[in-house]
């Protein structure tokens, strides 16, 4: 399945649009993150652990998005928009949104 955040696929026209499709997760970053991440904010550098976190958590927003594209007879989505949200007490879950709109090219 092609994904794009553009409108228009360059070389295939849409011929038909399903509509809006949407994947969604939460995941959460356990303590010795925190904690790790904590440390390497206070000394530098970057945090691998995050990057993995929210990697995967956009990853699996995606994925969900495209199998909810495939349900609906779609073998493309345009205009994917991806959204981050911190939640819980001290942002210790991360909301990742995927949506876009599922088409026909």
């Amino acid at each position: 399945m092609t994904i794009t955040t553009t409108p228009t696929i360059e070389g295939h026209p849409i011929r038909e649009y399903k509509g809006l499709v949407t994947g969604e997760t939460i995941i959460g970053a356990n303590f010795v993150k925190d904690f790790f991440a904590s440390i390497r904010d206070i000394v530098g550098g970057r945090s691998g652990s995050y990057e993995r976190v929210l990697r995967e958590a956009k990853d699996t927003a995606l994925k969900e998005m495209e199998e909810q594209a495939r349900a609906i007879g779609a073998n493309a989505v345009v205009g994917i928009d991806l959204d981050y949200e911190a939640l819980g007490n001290n942002g210790s879950m991360l909301m990742v949104t995927a949506s876009g709109t599922a088409v026909v090219i």
